[in-house]
């Protein structure tokens, strides 16, 4: 005998429940009047190995931290050992922190994130109930999840989903038309508030780094150029003061919407030569096809760094490459002797300049 089924239909196949569990996942966000120094963040990174093995670096000025298994340990649930990162932080580096504290490494760096601009650190956390993951991420745009970059964004609000609440509603197979299956499956997780990543102990790349931060929303691109120019020539300066040479450039575009985009690429030959990184930078610049962005700053990073008696150089014939090292050797006996405001490029921006280990 047949039966007539009762009660609410059965879900859709693609239905996914929101993501839960304990907090037990810090992202520490460190705050300064200046960007950090290497042996600061060093520091802060060493803090945090005080409280938990599982440290992820993030440079120049974040890390994760897993705290599950040091939850028992202090007594205190992770939002208290948070807690006690700001205070040591403060107290042995001057350095305030906002700390997002969830279930995973996506939430916890969200929840980071949803601090205002400039204000003091605090602690935010997301509670492990699904529906109050969902609470959070109900109204936040598709750009506001890690990973969403502005053309994916785009994509998702011409078909109407502007908000992480409705992309957690679509059906998978409607964002898989939009997006393609793989990017699909993984913005639909997000969308619920999962994230499989695991926080992976690191140690950070050697780099020294240097941004610009415009007056004003900057939409010249000569203006960015002359920028870059003058990053490029500190962070030769900075390499060649300390015998150093650079295997990679990066490059990080900040713009007026908080977002940002980067670009690394990796030098035919490991240098310190100002116009070699100079040029690196531009078609990095270039590649990106900014043309009506708004950019808050721009800043370079010097990576895979070693000892310049380690450098081979490629022998040339170019007399102007030959003149070109010459006249940087002067220059930098110049500002051995004067100071390093002695001798600088034509285009030299004076303002906004920050140096970041």
């Amino acid at each position: 005998m047949s039966t007539k089924p009762t009660g609410e239909p059965p879900p859709p196949t693609d239905a996914v429940t929101p993501a839960g569990g304990d907090p037990h996942v810090l992202y520490v966000r460190f705050q300064a009047d200046a960007p950090l120094a290497e042996d600061v963040y060093q520091g802060l990174l060493a803090l945090l190995g005080e409280v938990t093995p599982v440290v992820e670096a993030l440079p120049p000025d974040a890390a994760l931290a897993d705290v599950r298994g040091a939850l028992r340990y202090f007594g205190r649930d992770a939002a208290g050992l948070a807690e006690i990162v700001r205070v040591r932080a403060l107290a042995r580096y001057g350095v305030d922190c906002t700390v997002g504290v969830a279930a995973n490494p996506m939430l916890a760096r969200m929840a980071a994130h949803d601090a205002p601009p400039n204000t003091p650190g605090a602690v935010r956390t997301v509670p492990g109930d699904p529906d109050a993951v969902a609470g959070f991420l109900a109204r936040k745009p598709p750009i506001a999840l890690p990973g969403v970059g502005a053309a994916t964004a785009r994509a998702l609000c011409a078909y109407g989903l502007d908000s992480t609440e409705r992309i957690a509603a679509a059906p998978l197979s409607t964002l898989q038309r939009i997006l393609g299956a793989a990017t699909a499956r993984r913005v639909h997780a997000w969308a619920h508030g999962i994230d499989p990543a695991p926080v992976t102990p690191n140690a950070p790349a050697r780099a020294v780094g240097a941004e610009h931060r415009f007056d004003r929303d900057e939409l010249d691109p000569d203006r960015r150029r002359r920028a870059l120019l003058t990053l490029a020539d500190g962070l030769g300066i900075r390499l060649r003061t300390s015998g150093q040479i650079a295997a990679r450039l990066s490059l990080t575009v900040r713009y007026a919407d908080r977002s940002s985009t980067t670009r690394s690429r990796t030098l035919t030959e490991p240098t310190a030569h100002t116009p070699v990184l100079t040029a690196a930078a531009y078609a990095l610049h270039d590649a990106l096809g900014l043309q009506r962005a708004r950019v808050r700053s721009v800043a370079l990073r010097a990576e895979g760094l070693m000892s310049a008696e380690l450098a081979s150089h490629q022998l040339s014939f170019d007399a102007a490459d030959d003149k070109a090292r010459r006249a940087e050797a002067a220059a930098d006996r110049a500002r051995a002797r004067f100071g390093v405001s002695a001798v600088r490029p034509a285009g030299f921006l004076g303002t906004g300049f920050l140096d970041v280990a």
